[in-house]
């Protein structure tokens, strides 16, 4: 019934707000309905919103959901005798080395890294150059999380949800 459609969208919304898989928002997911039959004593607005949790519940798994990371387009500005271990720098955090263009005396190396393994990359740069390199960062796309981490991360959720260590 028209009148329970308002409820039924408000229980997925609050499903796709806090993803079962770990407590994250559900993105790119398209819910359709295409049935529902009301029961003159039964039906209610919370008795709709129930059943599109439930729904929800059931269909998720099904739907294979992966986890996805946000990838970060980095450009490194250093001196050229430096480059290589820019470089092996970049590796070694699941970056993906773009492109390198040499400027004389300075390189410019642009790569696609993961935001996680950002953190603390300015403290590295400039051990690594002897404070003479920069770098920028700006959001570039959400990608798949490599299948290890994904457990790790799944492993991470439950125990948090069991109320075991963070």
């Amino acid at each position: 019934p028209p009148e329970y459609i308002p409820a039924v969208d408000s229980g997925f919304r609050g499903c796709l707000n806090k993803g079962p898989l770990l407590g994250v928002p559900v993105l790119g997911m398209r819910v359709v309905v295409n049935d529902g039959a009301e029961h003159p004593v039964d039906s209610s607005e919370k008795a709709f919103s129930t059943a599109a949790v439930g729904a929800f519940r059931q269909a998720y798994p099904k739907a294979a959901p992966i986890i996805l990371e946000p990838i970060m387009k980095v450009s490194v500005e250093c001196p050229s005798e430096y480059q290589g271990g820019v470089m092996s720098s970049i590796n070694q955090r699941r970056g993906i080395i773009l492109s390198s263009a040499e400027d004389g005396v300075f390189t410019t190396v642009d790569a696609e890294v993961p935001l996680a393994e950002m953190f603390g990359y300015a403290t590295v740069l400039r051990s690594l150059t002897q404070g003479k390199a920069e770098f920028t960062m700006e959001f570039a796309k959400y990608a798949k999380v490599p299948e290890s981490i994904a457990e790790e991360l799944k492993q991470k959720a439950a125990d948090k949800g069991k109320g075991g260590k963070r």
